[in-house]
């Protein structure tokens, strides 16, 4: 398993109840649902290559 880099992310209340409920019904945690969100839109932005999108992917179906 790659080491991950860890950071404070401070977010508005409202934003992070609205991104558990979400996390909670794709059976993500919140930390998991943000990280995928991130990936997707790098990912989309063209700024992940597809070798280094697959590393560390959570959920590599959706």
């Amino acid at each position: 398993m790659a080491i991950k880099k860890q950071f404070p992310l401070r977010l508005d209340p409202t934003l992070y109840n609205a991104l558990e409920r979400w996390a909670a019904d794709e059976f993500r945690s919140a930390n998991a649902h943000i990280e995928f969100l991130l990936r997707e839109a790098v990912r989309h932005a063209g700024r992940l290559k597809d070798k280094d999108s697959l590393d560390n992917s959570e959920d590599p179906i959706k």
